[in-house]
């Protein structure tokens, strides 16, 4: 499994990603967490608004910051 936090690197964007990780690790996973700055990837996602999160290659939130359980719902539903 693959985790993408798209964004510039903003508070929220690092909220983001240290929220996934927590999550991850509750839900007993261990995938890759990558962080994505380049606005060119970015809009290659058709992300108009970050942060953004990916899992495995599909866009499943953007312009917010979720919290762990919100992610965790996302990580096992798949």
């Amino acid at each position: 499994m693959i985790i993408k936090i798209l964004g510039t690197g903003c508070k929220k964007c690092t909220a983001l990603g240290e929220n996934a990780k927590a999550a991850a690790e509750a839900a007993g996973l261990s995938p890759e967490i990558v962080k994505v700055t380049d606005q060119a990837a970015i809009a290659g996602y058709g992300v108009m608004s970050t942060p953004a999160l990916v899992i495995d290659e599909k866009v499943v939130s953007t312009g917010k910051v979720l919290n762990p359980a919100q992610i965790g719902a996302l990580l096992t539903a798949g």
